[in-house]
């Protein structure tokens, strides 16, 4: 009998394995899983956008944060994809007045408020359903 079938069978379940792997890493890779919305510490702010910035999410997506002034602190809120922002003709720059409704989480011993709401004088985006799934993703748009 012939080495090829053990060989090809040792391939297929390598195959079989690496993606499992990966999936149990969670979705950002290298061990980090993405943070998750919790309705339960969801929470709105109001204040003036301090700076807009731009981040590479998984899969190379950029993103966009932007640090929100609420009186006497300032607020970490990321957004989401900079192209749903521009696909949605919804643009934020430094001195807004902002509303945003998200839930609090912790990223590397950071709070941040993942965006559900964003508010802009009579302009509102939606990020996020009821859930917290983001609604560019097919999970929240069902």
């Amino acid at each position: 009998m012939s080495k090829y079938p053990k060989i090809l069978a040792l391939a297929v379940l390598a195959a079989g394995v690496v993606p499992v792997a990966a999936f149990a890493q969670g979705r950002s890779g290298a061990g980090r899983a993405l943070p998750m919305y919790n309705p339960a510490t969801e929470l709105t702010v109001q204040g003036t956008v301090q700076e807009v910035k731009q981040f590479t999410g998984p899969r190379g997506m950029i993103g966009t944060d932007v640090v929100v002034k609420t009186g006497n602190e300032t607020v970490d809120v990321r957004l989401g994809p900079a192209a749903f922002l521009t696909q949605n003709q919804f643009a934020l720059v430094q001195g807004d007045q902002i509303q945003v409704t998200g839930s609090k989480v912790n990223i590397n011993s950071t709070d941040i408020v993942l965006a559900r709401e964003v508010k802009k004088g009579e302009q509102t985006l939606t990020l996020r359903n009821a859930q917290g799934f983001p609604v560019w993703s097919r999970r929240g748009r069902r």
